[in-house]
């Protein structure tokens, strides 16, 4: 019964699909016969890109692509290529340990090789961008193997911080999407630190 439910619930969709869209032969052009055979036959078209970090750089070309104002004597895109590597690196390949106090929350983020930098870089240039932000002071600090991000709250914000812990803090702001276009249109966001 569950396999019939599955395959139904699978099913319905495309088959909706198919009675509500004229197929497309190879020219483009749509047919609206009466052929049922042809009728519904459907059109798959392959969306995803494969990889985030790829399908992000896509997203920002295609952006800058479709902006007449774009100079492309300035477009970097091998600096937004490098901050997704930075990302990747934080995000899957660091170590947290995490310190509470009574009115702060401490990171101390480390890693090793091309991951200590990425710490550092990432954790400076977020620190900066957020201090502030929800009524959050950031401070970081380099260390020898990565950073140490504080964040100076209200008592009842420790709980939350505490949940989000280190990475989703970093995900805080959503500023993410506005500093890849800015890289990729070849400023730095951050003023080099």
């Amino acid at each position: 019964m569950r396999i019939a439910l599955a395959l139904t619930c699978f099913l319905f969709p495309a088959a909706t699909f198919a009675q509500t869209h004229a197929p497309i032969d190879h020219s483009g052009a749509m047919h609206h016969g009466t052929n049922s055979a042809v009728a519904t036959q459907i059109q798959i078209v392959a969306r995803e890109p494969g990889q985030s970090a790829f399908a992000a750089i896509q997203e920002i070309v295609v952006i800058l692509r479709a902006d007449p104002k774009t100079d492309w004597s300035k477009v970097n895109v091998e600096a937004l290529r490098q901050h997704l590597i930075d990302m990747n690196n934080v995000t899957l390949g660091a170590a947290v340990k995490t310190e509470m106090a009574s009115q702060s929350i401490t990171f101390i983020v480390s890693g090793t090789g091309t991951v200590r930098g990425s710490i550092q870089r990432m954790v400076l240039a977020h620190a900066q961008t957020m201090n502030g932000v929800n009524g959050w002071k950031l401070t970081a600090d380099k260390t020898s193997d990565g950073a140490k991000l504080t964040i100076t709250a209200a008592s009842q914000d420790l709980a939350k911080l505490n949940a989000l812990g280190f990475i989703g803090v970093m995900t805080e702001g959503m500023h993410h999407q506005e500093h890849h276009l800015a890289l990729a249109r070849g400023s730095d966001p951050h003023h080099k630190h």
